[in-house]
């Protein structure tokens, strides 16, 4: 069960936070007279409509709140971009509460502030920021990773925050210092497990610090990379034209679902239309097993460097 002893105040996704739950995945900050961006507040289970417990992880969206309940877990909200609500349950892993208030919550928050959430990891090329995106499973935590082997800094992993500039130029703002890992990619890099936390608690995945190759300041968008897993033996990329562009982009929006329910389809359309006329989007594939991260890195750069 989550305990607090006092709001500690952190930053993450350019927010300033002020949160009742430690979180030890965000950089903790000091100052104490700055304007607050999000607060993460614990509250009771009667805050929460008892329509969420009859239909688990379902999400429920009334006016400008998402809510849903996790068996097991607890109950959560997302609130007019500014609050996070969470009711934990007796006995609940602390780890993953969080893990549905950096992810989900997050998500929910950072679009409705028009940010654009995109279910991947970002590194830095060249000061530049390029975006490998994908379905749950599809190794783009393992590939930023072996981004960071070869001296590449890390934005951000599982959420990639992009928003607009004034010139409309797309760029990503920095989450935090951490990445998710399956032992198989702990594995394959040589890291030992021991060294980190498990993130459930009961499962081969964990979180490993990344403080010292994080890049903490935002950087231009310059091309978006979909992972792709596929029963061919060689990694392949090629370029995606045209209208799939913004399949694409919508495909891996994370937590697409809500944005139709948050009445944010128009906002969607203006700021995928402005990623995809200014950078190019390419479909990086792999082989279903194997470890080809080392090889895809290679590819990548290969392509980045030609400009295509």
């Amino acid at each position: 069960m989550l305990e607090t002893e006092k709001k500690v105040m952190y930053k993450a996704f350019d927010f300033k936070i002020l949160s009742d739950i430690p979180l030890p995945e965000l950089h903790q900050i000091n100052e104490q007279e700055v304007s607050i961006d999000i607060e993460i507040l614990i509250d009771n289970i009667s805050s929460f409509p008892s329509e969420l417990v009859d239909a688990p992880f379902k999400h429920v969206v009334k006016d400008n709140q998402v809510m849903f309940y996790v068996p097991e877990v607890g109950f959560f909200s997302a609130q007019e971009g500014k609050r996070i609500t969470v009711c934990p349950l007796d006995g609940a892993d602390d780890s993953l509460v969080r893990l549905y208030i950096l992810g989900t919550c997050m998500g929910v928050l950072l679009m409705q502030n028009k940010i654009l959430p995109l279910h991947g990891s970002a590194v830095v090329i060249d000061g530049k920021a390029y975006a490998f995106v994908g379905e749950s499973g599809a190794g783009k935590s393992t590939l930023a990773s072996a981004f960071l082997k070869r001296g590449y800094k890390l934005l951000s992993d599982d959420v990639i925050a992009v928003s607009l500039s004034h010139e409309n130029v797309p760029f990503v703002t920095p989450s935090y210092p951490q990445q998710k890992l399956w032992q198989e990619s702990l594995d394959n890099f040589g890291m030992d497990k021991s060294q980190y936390k498990s993130i459930y608690g009961r499962e081969n995945k964990y979180s490993v610090p990344v403080s010292s190759h994080y890049f903490s300041t935002p950087v231009p968008l310059a091309g978006v990379f979909e992972l792709v897993k596929t029963e061919n033996e060689i990694v392949e990329i090629q370029q995606v034209e045209k209208l799939e562009r913004l399949h694409t982009i919508f495909r891996q929006t994370y937590r697409n679902f809500i944005i139709p329910r948050l009445g944010l389809m128009d906002w969607h359309f203006h700021i995928s239309t402005n990623i995809v006329n200014k950078l190019a989007v390419y479909r990086l594939s792999r082989p279903l097993s194997g470890f080809s991260a080392p090889q895809l890195v290679d590819l990548v750069i290969n392509t980045v460097n030609k400009g295509e």
